[in-house]
């Protein structure tokens, strides 16, 4: 007679998961306790012995030993509460490899796009994007009104976005 495990985890689950719970341990760990002590079961369950053992009981036992060894690692785990500002600079700030690429790429289409706008809309768009001067400043510098100067930024941008999105 074999062990029929959708039976006994739709019988036992619970019981074995709040057991653990009773013996300290959240409930996200006692479920994963409960799910490994039936996978235990199941390895076990081609013995012999087992089709005559009581499965109830196996499975508290299962469950409690790998508490047990689970408290054992943790007590040999460092474990240090790290505020937060500093838990933030143990991360790496660099971009990972694929970002490297990525950005490379989407910098050679802005040039390539900036490169096909006439030179008065370029350089527009490049002291206000670049330059960090104000549109007021721009239109005096290209001696134009701020409402053209800020539709040659703007038609440089949408140029810039469709360029971009031609890719993708």
């Amino acid at each position: 007679m074999g062990l029929d495990i959708r039976t006994l985890f739709q019988r036992y689950a619970k019981e074995i998961s709040n057991t653990l719970r009773r013996k300290g341990a959240t409930a996200e760990n006692a479920a994963d306790l409960t799910q490994e002590a039936f996978l235990r079961l199941l390895s076990v369950g081609s013995h012999t012995d087992v089709d005559h053992a009581n499965p109830r009981a196996l499975l508290h036992s299962i469950a409690r030993n790998l508490r047990i060894d689970q408290q054992r690692r943790d007590r040999l785990m460092l474990k240090d509460d790290l505020a937060d500002q500093d838990f933030a600079a143990i991360s790496d700030g660099k971009p990972s490899p694929e970002t490297i690429v990525i950005d490379r790429q989407n910098l050679a289409i802005v040039a390539a796009a900036l490169a096909e706008l006439p030179d008065r809309t370029r350089r527009a768009f490049q002291m206000h994007r670049l330059g960090e001067k104000t549109i007021s400043q721009i239109a005096g510098e290209l001696d134009l009104s701020t409402t053209r100067t800020w539709t040659l930024i703007r038609e440089a941008y949408l140029h810039v976005r469709a360029r971009l999105r031609e890719k993708a």
